[in-house]
């Protein structure tokens, strides 16, 4: 059996994934686009599965092939879903900070 060394913790992948779900969420309401919009957009048959990824509820995170349909869906380059997180302003009006 290989001992190979952990490349990245788990919290820290988790951060990543929040990062960019926090990124596709602040863009996706810039662009005033539902969630459903978005997931049938991407290939998602409804709204729940789509509002799990952006949220990352549940372990859910999105792929390669939905960042590259997110990207061309919004008119973005890929990599803008990979900067550092801005905080998120939700419907009651405060903000989400992003993933430390």
């Amino acid at each position: 059996m290989l001992n190979l060394p952990e490349l990245v913790t788990p919290e820290e992948e988790d951060r990543f994934f929040k990062n960019i779900a926090i990124n596709v969420k602040r863009i996706r309401r810039e662009q005033k686009v539902s969630q459903l919009e978005v997931a049938l957009s991407i290939g998602q048959r409804s709204s729940g599965f789509y509002a799990c990824i952006e949220n990352h509820a549940h372990g859910k995170h999105f792929n390669l092939s939905h960042l590259f349909r997110l990207a061309k869906l919004f008119n973005v380059s890929i990599e803008e879903f990979f900067k550092p997180a801005k905080p998120v302003k939700e419907r009651d009006g405060a903000y989400r900070a992003p993933p430390q």
